[in-house]
């Protein structure tokens, strides 16, 4: 009988482990020590993301190496990204195995993913304020910015479940690059804002002019971006920061069906219909390039970095505005741009000198020396009215490298346009979300292209119930996130199961502890 109950218990913990196994280790949450200890030595990941750019390669070097001049107890071990999204990837595959890295660049849609997690990335609201370790921190051995030194929309993007798991590292917005001098010679002047029916005024009198099909007037480089801005601009219902999902409406049908009348007059394309933007301009064969602000190093006749034959480059004159509006008297443009986050970890020692790290990177040096890199900006006020950033920013045009106008103009750009940036609401999901956005143009577009399109709700309900299957949606919830539902009627039977085999076995313990007692007694 005893061997039966054995085997009995036996399989209630096997049965009890398979479903406490599910999931990574949950972690306990993160509280700042009261001392940070020098005379322990740390050894820290920092995985760090450029575009295959030695130079910025070399300014997280560098940046390490003064940081451990500091600090010579803490190591820093870089690891370069070239991709966010390879970034991204791994840290969800090393989460379930508590190997994910100390600091990461990463976006507000992705911490909102490893938030699912068990206290996996630290909320730094008390880092932040501490006192000694915080922004302006009295124990702090460099000299560390202060809360109010950092630009407060680009720090308030970092807020998930109203507290701060993130702080900005630099930023960027889309741009739409414009070959000014093709343009004039259409009959048109480019204006400070460009507006999207200038732009189809333009592409339409392009193709006049340019019928062959290798000449495309206008090409995006993301359409999650453009769908997302002309949502913005249009007063279209995109989603909520608590995860409903609301694109998917009658007045992105409006838009989508807009959108299939210019691309089948061939007045625009798609980076991944067709290329890269840049490559086509700087051929002579796009108007308007759209793109980041950070990949202004690549577009242009003299750009630094073009990776078209030289050969086939054109000559022009490019100059850069706002990605396309609707309401030139009320401008919107995404925000974007990398941001840090820090990782839970047992040792808060360890999580302390990580936070040391990543606050490090805010410094002015690392800052102007990252923004002049690429279209970028630097995230705090100190930073932005440095000598060091105004002396770059007076220098545009002197050589086609480090002061390539374009590129200046570009963060030009961004900087001029702080207060009419936006950016969407963030929940866990909300990457995927994006992705069906800049999906609903790319297979209206295909399908358009290819005589597989009509033009009736139907035929657009059936889209959206496609792209909400290609991207799991409906299994975000259609309407909040946080409502997971009623338990399903398999768990309430198993854990209806275990608990009467719970009350078994203890009833059966009692029953032979007292006929035991009873026993004993005669």
């Amino acid at each position: 009988m005893r061997r039966k109950i054995f085997i009995y218990l036996l399989l209630i913990f096997v049965i009890g482990g398979a479903f406490g196994c599910h999931g990574a280790k949950a972690s306990s949450e993160f509280t700042v020590p009261e001392s940070f200890d020098e005379s322990k030595e740390y050894n820290i990941t920092f995985w760090a993301k450029n575009d295959s750019n030695p130079v910025q390669k070399n300014i997280f070097k560098q940046t390490v190496e003064r940081f451990e001049s500091y600090y010579p107890n803490i190591h820093v071990t870089i690891q370069n990204y070239s991709d966010y999204t390879k970034i991204y990837n791994d840290v969800i595959k090393n989460i379930s195995t508590n190997t994910t890295p100390n600091v990461s660049i990463t976006y507000p849609d992705f911490v909102a993913t490893y938030l699912e997690g068990n206290n996996v990335v630290v909320a730094l609201d008390d880092l932040m304020n501490n006192e000694k370790y915080g922004f302006g921190g009295s124990e702090i051995k460099y000299d560390s910015i202060k809360r109010e030194d950092l630009v407060d929309k680009f720090l308030d993007e970092l807020i998930i479940n109203d507290k701060y798991y993130a702080i900005p590292f630099v930023r960027s917005s889309e741009a739409t690059y414009i070959n000014k001098t093709e343009v004039e010679a259409l009959g048109f002047s480019v204006p400070d804002i460009v507006t999207w029916d200038f732009i189809w005024e333009v592409s339409k009198k392009a193709k006049e002019v340019h019928p062959e099909k290798t000449f495309i007037p206008m090409i995006y480089k993301s359409t999650d971006n453009m769908f997302i801005q002309l949502a913005k601009q249009r007063d279209i219902d995109y989603s909520t920061s608590s995860g409903d999902i609301l694109l998917f409406n009658d007045k992105t049908k409006v838009l989508l069906r807009e959108l299939v009348t210019y691309g089948l007059n061939n007045y625009f394309d798609t980076f991944k219909r067709v290329s890269y933007p840049g490559n086509f301009f700087n051929a002579g064969n796009c108007i308007f390039a759209i793109d980041s602000t950070a990949g202004a190093t690549w577009i242009g006749s003299d750009a630094p970095l073009i990776e078209i034959h030289e050969n086939d480059v054109k000559q022009f004159e490019t100059v850069v505005r706002s990605v396309p509006q609707t309401d030139s008297a009320s401008p919107k443009m995404i925000s974007q741009g990398p941001s840090i986050c820090i990782f839970n970890k047992d040792d808060k020692g360890e999580v302390l000198a990580s936070w040391l790290f990543a606050q490090f990177l805010l410094n002015d040096e690392t800052q102007v020396a990252f923004s002049k890199t690429e279209g970028y900006v630097p995230v705090t006020k100190t930073a932005l009215s440095s000598s060091a950033y105004l002396d770059y920013l007076s220098r545009s045009g002197e050589d086609n490298d480090e002061y390539y106008y374009v590129k200046i103009d570009a963060s030009k750009l961004v900087m001029d346009n702080i207060d009419n940036t936006f950016i969407t609401p963030v929940f866990n999901g909300s990457s995927l979300v994006r992705s069906a956005a800049g999906e609903l143009i790319e297979s209206t577009l295909q399908q358009a292209k290819s005589k597989t399109y009509d033009d009736s709700d139907e035929w657009y309900d059936e889209l959206y119930k496609n792209i909400k299957i290609l991207y799991k949606l409906d299994e975000l919830g259609d309407t909040n996130l946080n409502d997971l539902g009623p338990i399903p009627n398999i768990s309430k039977t198993l854990l209806i199961t275990l608990g009467v085999v719970w009350l078994g076995i203890g009833g059966y313990f009692l029953y032979a502890f007292l006929k035991k007692k009873r026993h004993d007694r005669n």
